[in-house]
């Protein structure tokens, strides 16, 4: 294994932790990834890990030869990527809420797939705050109001959100004019996945925005239980658009309150503050933005 080589498998450990979970990244033998670290220790005469049996974190020294592999790595991929017909190449792992894969990013992959046929890409699904570094994630797509966090985070695009329920719910509890008839009203808790915090209803009244706290016989943290809930008439529900076009389509959900709608929900691609934004993370947070907005009624990017 060359040098180049051995910097980045060495990077993989640092990052997952692991020798084993490296290795599975690196599609190498485990032994193989050991050797190149056991060589690189011995070429500068340091210890860049420490080892236990559970257990591998860099030295002090391992952490500051760590952060100049990234430099190194990033400025050598952006120098070979500059000449004319190189296109990114390699493993791209994405984390990304399945709703929005599903409807914004699979129909286009044919086409991510035709234009970047080196990339393979590695995409996982959820919506809790991961540590991105140390699953070995090299971006994440996120909806909603991001957490103060020490990544980067790029605007892909605003998703339009609309209030709905049921009509088994309207034939309940009647037809709210204005959010301030909402008494008596049930909603669907929407609690974080991270924090536990329940949501509560948003409209925009005059450019104002007022937040609703309803009584809330279910709540819920995913949106594959959100919308089928609100289907059931279980209370008033706050969605994306995209998300419940077909059911209003169908009648099944009846859009609610549309002069007073909540306020559109940002869809952001976040990367580590540590790295640079590689050729892969580039050409795909470029992709998503071109899917997003070909597929969004409110699209902004930044």
């Amino acid at each position: 294994m060359d040098r180049l080589d051995a910097m980045r498998v060495f990077t993989r450990v640092v990052e997952r932790r692991s020798f084993t979970l490296a290795a599975q990244d690196a599609g190498l033998p485990r032994s193989t990834v050991t050797d190149a670290v056991q060589q690189l220790e011995a070429r500068l005469g340091v210890r860049l890990l420490q080892r236990t049996t559970r257990h591998v974190s860099p030295t002090l020294d391992g952490e500051a030869y760590y952060r100049r592999c990234l430099v190194l790595l990033a400025d050598l991929e952006e120098a070979e990527g500059a000449f004319a017909g190189t296109k990114p190449k390699g493993p791209l792992r994405v984390e990304v809420q399945g709703t929005l894969a599903r409807h914004f990013l699979l129909p286009g992959l044919p086409g991510f797939f035709a234009a970047y046929p080196e990339i393979e890409l590695i995409m996982s699904e959820g919506d809790r705050w991961i540590d991105v570094v140390r699953e070995g994630v090299d971006c994440v797509l996120r909806y909603g109001s991001l957490p103060d966090s020490d990544m980067v985070a790029r605007r892909v695009a605003l998703l339009e959100r609309l209030t709905c329920a049921a009509p088994a719910y309207l034939d309940r509890f009647g037809m709210p004019t204005d959010p301030a008839a909402l008494d008596g009203h049930r909603m669907i808790g929407l609690r974080s996945s991270t924090t536990g915090i329940l949501r509560p209803l948003e409209f925009i009244e005059g450019g104002v925005s007022r937040m609703v706290t309803l009584p809330a016989t279910l709540s819920v943290t995913g949106p594959e239980s959100y919308l089928p809930s609100a289907r059931l008439g279980l209370g008033i529900a706050q969605v994306p658009r995209f998300h419940a076009e077909a059911d209003l389509a169908r009648g099944t959900l009846v859009h609610l309150l549309p002069d007073c709608p909540p306020a559109p929900a940002p869809v952001s691609l976040l990367y580590p503050r540590n790295r640079q934004l590689t050729p892969r993370v580039r050409v795909f947070l470029d992709w998503a933005v071109r899917e997003f907005a070909a597929n969004n009624r409110v699209t902004a990017s930044a």
